[in-house]
């Protein structure tokens, strides 16, 4: 529990330092907690590492899977240029309508369009559309399908697109093959897709901070 409070106060800072004051961000949270959902957005410093990760890349097309109330979504779409998209799929139509209306309070609907359904089903429906290929991709939804949502990042992606996966530590847990726990083996397929994937390298970075223990997964395709 130090540890803990030690990292949520170094995040305070880190944000207070490196983070200006923004007020739509800042409503994006308080819309969320009013509206119920549940409190798992990335904490803001490492919202904006993701945001200069698709800068650094110069992303003009992102997928996000995994949507929640936005937060996550807008700041990767303030990376993109005014021609730019980003498509954003999400699973609960009322976590889908908070965020359009987070989306919509940040100017951005002309670049961010939300597809509502199960990710296993939309993820093929974009492929049939043509739709990619992917710049920049975000996995942050269930983990038990993460293993699926890579190999359909993959199909949806071209050579050096850059595709993130969130939550991948599991506070430690990721290292135990007899875990009961659903999201820990599905993290754990995940990671062995990325091992087995010719086309992908990829690495893993452990993160500590006000969310606590845990980290992502980043790779690149070849």
């Amino acid at each position: 529990m130090e540890d803990l409070q030690k990292w949520i106060e170094v995040d305070a800072y880190i944000t207070k330092q490196l983070l200006p004051a923004d007020e739509t961000l800042e409503n994006v949270l308080e819309a969320n907690s009013k509206a119920g959902l549940p409190a798992i957005d990335v904490a803001p410093n490492q919202a904006k590492f993701l945001h200069l990760l698709a800068l650094i890349k110069g992303a003009k097309r992102i997928l996000e899977i995994g949507t929640l109330g936005g937060y996550s979504t807008i700041w990767l779409a303030r990376a993109l240029p005014a021609d730019g998209r980003l498509i954003t799929l999400e699973s609960e139509v009322y976590h889908a309508d908070v965020a359009k209306s987070n989306i919509a309070s940040a100017g951005l609907s002309n670049l961010v369009e939300v597809r509502i359904g199960p990710a296993l089903e939309t993820l093929p429906k974009l492929h049939d559309e043509g739709v990619g290929p992917f710049d920049f991709i975000f996995i942050d939804a269930d983990k038990q399908n993460n293993s699926e949502y890579v190999k359909w990042a993959l199909k949806l992606s071209r050579k050096g697109t850059v595709i993130i996966g969130d939550n991948v530590v599991r506070k430690g847990e990721v290292v135990n093959a007899s875990s009961t726990d659903s999201n820990v083996q599905g993290i754990r397929c995940f990671f062995d897709t990325l091992a087995s994937e010719s086309q992908l390298s990829s690495t893993a970075i452990q993160t500590v901070g006000s969310k606590g223990y845990d980290g992502f997964a980043i790779g690149v395709v070849l």
